[in-house]
This record gives structure tokens, C-alpha cells and sequence, in this order.
């Protein structure tokens, strides 16, 4: 007998968990399926940053570039709203915190760029306010002398990457969602009531075998994942793969209480809730590819030496504290983007019923993502505008 569905979601990272979650919560009768483990990737490698302002990589191609990225920030404040509630909602520890964000800088190209960076994002309802050094004397004495401003929004923090989506899982269970593990979407057909889609599961042993479910929805949200998926619906969702850098230090007493990034370099650190101190802001490892130079995203991406002295002098710069704390691990976490770095979020045209989330700061925007794809399965009018993150957006200005 085929078991049936009201919604398949695919991708077991947080923006997964939480999508599962706020459906089976309206009632609808879920399965969630990763092809790997739960929180097994992006979601359970990145750093756990919740940026709210603009990041490095959206405004280092100039002030035309940041206008274009800025249009996320209706997300952004979503996000931002929800993740204040979310332990609250979740019932379980997420490891929260929004204790503000720094975005710093050292010159006065990059004093202007905060100041352009902060009346933007003001015009967009984000409450960002620019520090000058005597302030930062008493905000964050922490910050090396050679940083002469910053930018602050209150909003910004951190939460716990390793125990978050896991949390938000057994949140989905518990509301009546259905999870497994080791099963990898690899087909889909349109059928009366939706979409028949089969499953490859794999057991402990290694063993495979296809399972077919018929479902009224089809989620993806599957990070790197996500442009191979789109062609199992003959649909064209273009992201840009991304393999990144991340060191964490040894443990030290808590001083650095703000999430810090930096506005001419690539950076971003904080202090985690034991006390190690977390590296990273976008210094590049080596994405993996096959024999046809496709990414080969099962396979493990390789650290790049000079990237890890980099990051670390970049933190050391800004930290100078940070010199005498050893490093004990780098790793690479692979995430993507889109080509105009604005999301993929809503309908994936010319497959009814999936819908699609991802790009760029998946992580920090999973809560906004989920509300708005549990709100369009559920047929519900978004309360966001999402034509500027509409999947079909590029298919759309490339058609002659």
C-alpha cells in the first residue's frame, strides 16, 4: 500500500526541521528525509551567526550590490522577531543569544561604507546605529585600538549549530511529523493528487532499497543540494556552491559578548556558550568536484592552509586578545548561494505544489524561510513579499 503524505520535505538541516515542524503544527501529515543524518551538514557546521545586518560578502562589491541585497531584509527582521521566541516556542535550549553584532572598521573608506551600510538598512527598518571610538571604549573595550567604528544592531547573536536543529526535530516529531534518515529523493512524477516521488534508503548495512510516496507538497530544502533536486521536477533553481573555512579556539573566560564582523575584511567571530571562540566570515576551502568538474558534495572538501592564517590574522587584527588563545580545529562547511545573492524562496514554477528555500544565510533566515514555506503549503497569502526571491527569477531574464 503507498503511503501517502500531505507534505515531503527534503533535507534534514534546520530550515527542514523547521519547516516539518510549523506544518505538522497546522495538521498536516509530514515526512521529513534526509539522505544523510540529521543536522549531518550545513546546518551543523556553520558557526551559528544570526547576522541581521548586511554581511561583508553583500556590500564588498560596492553600494549598488548592497541596495540589491538589502531587499532580504523584510526576511532578515522576520528572522530576527522569531528566533527571539523560538526556545520558548521549540521548548528546548537552542544555545540563543542576541546580545548584538559589531560590524567594524579600521579606515575611513570603511567608516563611509558603514555609513551608507547603516542608512540602508534603517530605510529597511533594521535598527543599526554607528559607534565611534569612545564609544567602543566602553561597548566592546575588547576590539583592537585600530578599530575606529562599528556599526551595532542590538538584534544580532548567535545560537548552537550542533544542538538547534536536532532540538527542532524532536519538536517535529513530537508534533506528529515523521522522520527518516538515510533516505535520498531520487525521482518524482506527477500523479491526480499531487506528486509520487521515490526514495532511495540505505540501512545501517549498507543494503538499499526504493520506497514510493505519493504527497500533496514536496519541500526542498537541501542547501547545496538544491539545483540537482530542482531537475527531479524539471526545474531550474541555480545556486552557487560555496566551500568555507571555520577554526575554533580552545576554551577562554567569557570576554567577547558580541557577534563581530568586519567591514573591509572577511570575518566573522564569537564567543560560544563554552567559552571557545569561533573563526570564520567567508575565507574559501576547496570545493570538491568529479571527473566532469561538477561540486561533489558527498565528498569531504579540503582546508586550504593559507585560507586558516588568514582568517586568523584577520581575528587577531580585530581581537588582539585572540593571539595567545591556540586554535584546535578547522574544518569546511559548504553552503550556497544564489547568483544575485538575494534567496531562492517560494513556488519552483512549472512543478505545483514544491516549493523551494535556500541561499546564503540559510542558517541565520531558516525561521522566516520555514514560516513563509509552512504558510504557502498551507495556502496561506505570504505576509512578505517574496517577488524578489522568486526561484523562476532567473530562467525568467535569461528567456529571449
Amino acid at each position: 500500500m503507498t503511503e501517502r503524505y500531505d507534505v515531503v520535505v527534503v533535507g534534514g538541516g534546520l530550515l527542514g526541521c523547521l519547516t516539518a515542524w510549523m506544518a505538522a503544527r497546522d495538521g498536516a501529515h509530514v515526512l521529513l528525509v534526509d539522505k544523510d543524518q540529521v543536522n549531518q551538514h550545513a546546518s551543523g557546521q556553520n558557526a551559528g551567526s544570526l547576522h541581521f545586518q548586511l554581511e561583508y560578502r553583500m556590500v564588498e562589491a560596492g553600494e549598488e550590490a548592497a541596495r540589491v541585497a538589502a531587499e532580504a531584509m523584510p526576511l532578515h527582521l522576520d528572522a530576527a522577531a522569531m528566533w527571539a521566541r523560538m526556545e520558548d516556542e521549540i521548548g528546548e535550549p537552542l544555545g540563543v543569544r542576541q546580545t548584538g553584532g559589531l560590524m567594524v572598521a579600521e579606515n575611513s573608506d570603511q567608516v563611509g561604507m558603514l555609513e551608507f551600510k547603516a542608512e540602508l538598512e534603517r530605510s529597511w527598518g533594521l535598527d543599526v546605529r554607528t559607534l565611534d571610538r569612545t564609544e567602543l571604549d566602553d561597548v566592546a573595550p575588547y576590539l583592537s585600538r585600530d578599530i575606529v567604528a562599528a556599526n551595532l544592531s542590538a538584534l544580532e547573536g548567535k545560537a548552537d549549530a550542533r544542538i538547534a536543529a536536532p532540538a527542532v526535530g524532536r519538536a517535529a516529531i513530537a508534533a506528529g511529523a515523521t522522520v527518516r534518515a538515510r533516505s535520498r529523493l531520487v525521482g518524482a512524477r506527477r500523479v491526480p493528487t499531487g506528486w509520487e516521488v521515490t526514495l532511495r534508503e540505505t540501512d545501517r548495512a549498507g543494503d538499499e532499497r526504493a520506497r514510493t510516496v505519493q504527497t500533496g507538497a514536496v519541500v526542498l530544502a537541501a542547501g547545496v543540494w538544491t539545483t540537482e533536486l530542482g531537475r527531479v521536477f524539471d526545474a531550474e533553481l541555480p545556486t552557487v556552491p560555496l566551500a568555507l573555512t571555520m577554526t575554533v579556539t580552545s576554551k577562554i573566560p567569557r570576554f567577547i559578548p558580541h557577534l563581530v564582523q568586519h567591514a573591509g575584511a572577511r570575518l566573522s567571530l564569537k564567543q560560544s556558550l563554552d567559552n571557545t571562540v569561533l573563526i570564520g566570515g567567508g575565507w574559501p576551502a576547496r570545493l570538491m568536484r568529479d571527473a566532469h568538474g561538477a561540486p561533489a558534495f558527498d565528498r569531504k572538501h579540503q582546508l586550504i592552509p593559507q585560507s586558516i592564517a588568514g582568517n586568523a590574522r584577520a581575528a587577531v587584527n580585530t581581537v588582539p586578545a585572540l593571539e595567545r588563545v591556540p586554535a584546535v580545529r578547522s574544518w569546511v562547511g559548504a553552503t550556497t548561494v544564489a547568483p544575485d545573492q538575494l534567496p531562492l524562496v517560494g513556488a519552483v514554477k512549472g512543478a505545483p505544489g514544491v516549493f523551494v528555500a535556500t541561499g546564503g544565510s540559510a542558517f541565520t533566515l531558516g525561521p522566516s524561510f520555514a514560516r513563509v514555506l509552512a504558510g504557502l503549503i498551507a495556502g496561506r497569502s505570504p505576509d512578505i513579499d517574496l517577488a524578489p526571491y522568486d526561484p523562476a527569477r532567473f530562467a525568467e531574464r535569461s528567456a529571449p
